[in-house]
């Protein structure tokens, strides 16, 4: 869903008006697509598990909680506060490895 309100389109309130959508068990998340990009805010619980390894590039913010995302081999641990920069490629692939605390995160991803 695309939305602008307010400000000639800078000022977006959207998230609110968008539903939640669980594509796997322990994971949900609401999407919107603005300028070619795609924000998401995703919600990773503890029975989360990753099936695949993504080689896409993940931009964001940790809002609560806390992660642990393995990329290239290597188990890094995100919390609060923490900036998320997982460039696109396969030097930098990447999945989670587990959620330490239920954890909210906002994403800025290019569309595929």
């Amino acid at each position: 869903m695309t939305e602008e309100t307010g400000d000639a389109g800078y000022r977006v309130g959207l998230f609110g008006s968008l539903d939640w959508e669980a594509p796997l068990p322990g994971l949900r998340s609401k999407t919107a697509i603005l300028a070619g990009k795609k924000l998401r805010l995703v919600e990773f619980c503890a029975e989360f598990e990753e099936p695949t390894w993504c080689t896409r590039g993940h931009w964001g913010y940790v809002l609560s909680g806390a992660i642990e995302v393995d990329i290239a081999g290597a188990v890094h641990r995100f919390g609060a506060g923490d900036i998320v920069a997982i460039p696109p490629g396969e030097t930098t692939r990447h999945r989670h490895h587990g959620t330490l605390e239920t954890a909210v995160l906002f994403l800025v991803e290019d569309i595929d």
